[in-house]
């Protein structure tokens, strides 16, 4: 690898995916205050809404988010309008 290519906040960074708790270690420049101990090792953390550990496309599973009901809304007007 060439010297000096990265920059001078390249480090190591753990992602945790906040919908199931997994982590990995990577190496990143994101910004981030919180810190947290994986394998016995501080590092800093960044919180990740969704990773390829959760995300239907590569799970496998399909997994439906039902927010105040706008899928059932949905789908009685998909259902009207189909007749």
């Amino acid at each position: 690898m060439k010297k000096g290519i990265h920059p001078e906040n390249y480090r190591p960074v753990v992602f945790k995916d906040m919908s199931n708790g997994d982590m990995f270690l990577s190496r990143s420049t994101c910004k981030t205050n919180d810190t947290v101990e994986f394998e016995g090792v501080e590092y800093p953390v960044v919180k990740l809404e969704i990773s390829s550990s959760s995300h239907p496309f590569y799970t496998g599973k399909s997994k439906l988010v039902d927010t105040a009901g706008r899928v059932d809304k949905f789908m009685s007007r998909y259902a009207r309008s189909r007749k």
